[in-house]
């Protein structure tokens, strides 16, 4: 008889969850269902919801039916979007309105997002008149704002309690709450006056009342703003949850330091994305479908086809010129791919940097000269070694002057690239991510190309 995994038997997480995937596919398809159920003891959901998502599409609706109802709940919420939505294409009516009904608001909220219209509707439908309106709460506000990702699940005080009534009034709703380490304290009309922590409840005589011990100095975050200003708002004052209040500063929900992991993981992976010049909607790229994938991938590369063919024109156009010094085009590759690593560099700690307001207290002007100057030092640089480098592939001083020469002017076009186009696409809205990787690469391409050509002109005389 299979015993119990414990991670007594193993070494790391990893292992645990590759084990239980191994073995739910093996006992699955024998149709040992007994044996299957039993590995699943005492292991977290979260590491149960991987092991399930690693299955194949056929059995993973079998595995998750071997689960307990609390267990259920517990490991749906943790399974990757494409994951859920598959299982409800096959659970029968009844286990829809089980799960979903009993799913925090804001899980439930993000699940939505995921599901076509249509399905959304009918699983409204389905939910208790209280999950109902909570959940139509949070889908009524923006994507990506703290009131969409906020949980209404939390415990409200009166400043007249005392730390024993409030400490009992905690037991009470305890299990209705998704955060009891921040109490929150509101007046007759919802309007937040307080925050009180658990430690503080404990540490505190039973008499005295919340107005006496109650931080009124409060870090709270409104409902329409980004969802990552929320989650710069907990990593800069260490919480592990913050109060959202709405126009009128009235305690509507609590985002938690578990949501702006996701949160943070999220953006973190669209940034990289985007980067890369792909289009991310969230999803897990590895199990979106390779249409999809392909359509993401298309757009920015047709971009940078159509430059490199702008580029290809530039170079017919000095035919004249390479024609009489044919060695110059041996070093278009270094030139250009050299300008471009550099924007990209430039880009990429300019954009972070934006992400994390690093460069706030800076401003973009003094950003930009800052890159500008390191573009400089950065060309003269590699503008001597490349010098040095081409008189030693063809033996000409003027030759490797113009190669210099030119490295040192693309880098510094590059760098100025690199920096300002992020605050410009910012400033119309759009990603500074997504867009500026294509801009820099036609940028320093283009104008590369006729820097260089126009450098060797100059100093060959021709």
């Amino acid at each position: 008889m299979n015993k119990p995994i414990t991670m007594v038997q193993l070494n790391t997480r990893k292992e645990l969850r590759q084990l239980i995937c191994n073995k739910l596919a093996l006992l699955l398809k024998q149709g040992n269902l007994q044996e299957a159920k039993k590995i699943l003891v005492s292991v977290q959901p979260v590491d149960i919801a991987e092991a399930i998502g690693g299955l194949s599409k056929s059995i993973q609706v079998i595995a998750f039916r071997l689960l307990s109802k609390e267990e259920a709940i517990a490991v749906y919420e943790h399974l990757e979007s494409t994951v859920q939505q598959s299982l409800l294409e096959q659970f029968k009516q009844q286990e829809v309105r089980d799960i979903v009904d009993r799913m925090s608001p804001d899980d439930r909220a993000r699940l939505f997002d995921e599901l076509p219209a249509k399905i959304v509707r009918r699983l409204l439908e389905q939910l208790s008149p209280e999950e109902r309106q909570a959940t139509a709460l949070l889908l009524g506000y923006e994507e990506h704002t703290a009131g969409r990702i906020m949980t209404p699940e939390y415990i409200s005080l009166k400043q007249s309690f005392t730390v024993s009534r409030t400490l009992e009034h905690i037991r009470t709703l305890a299990t209705s709450s998704e955060i009891v380490y921040y109490l929150y304290v509101t007046d007759a009309f919802r309007h937040l006056v307080g925050i009180v922590s658990l430690r503080d409840l404990v540490l505190s005589h039973p008499d005295t009342i919340l107005g006496k011990i109650m931080v009124k100095d409060i870090v709270c975050v409104n409902t329409n703003d980004d969802q990552e200003e929320v989650a710069q708002t907990i990593q800069r004052y260490d919480l592990f949850a913050v109060p959202v209040v709405d126009k009128e500063q009235r305690l509507v929900g609590v985002v938690t330091v578990d949501d702006v992991i996701d949160i943070i993981q999220q953006e973190a992976t669209e940034d990289i994305y985007a980067l890369g010049g792909v289009q991310s909607d969230g999803e897990n790229y590895f199990q979106t479908d390779l249409l999809t994938v392909t359509r993401k991938r298309v757009a920015w590369l047709l971009i940078l086809l159509l430059t490199n063919t702008v580029t290809g024109m530039i170079i017919k156009s000095q035919v004249a010129l390479i024609e009489q010094m044919a060695i110059l085009t041996a070093f278009i590759p270094l030139l250009i791919g050299t300008g471009g690593n550099v924007g990209a560099q430039s880009s990429t700690v300019v954009i972070r940097g934006l992400n994390t307001n690093d460069i706030r207290d800076l401003g973009s002007k003094q950003v930009i000269l800052r890159e500008l100057t390191a573009g400089t030092l950065l060309g003269i640089i590699l503008g001597i070694l490349a010098t040095i480098w081409a008189y030693g592939v063809q033996g000409s001083w003027l030759v490797s002057i113009s190669v210099g020469i030119s490295l040192v002017i693309i880098a510094i076009l590059a760098s100025i690239a690199g920096s300002a186009l992020p605050f410009v696409f910012r400033s119309f809205g759009l990603d500074p991510a997504l867009m500026s990787a294509p801009f820099i690469t036609t940028i320093v391409d283009v104008v590369g190309v006729l820097i260089y050509f126009s450098t060797a002109k100059l100093v060959l005389g021709l």
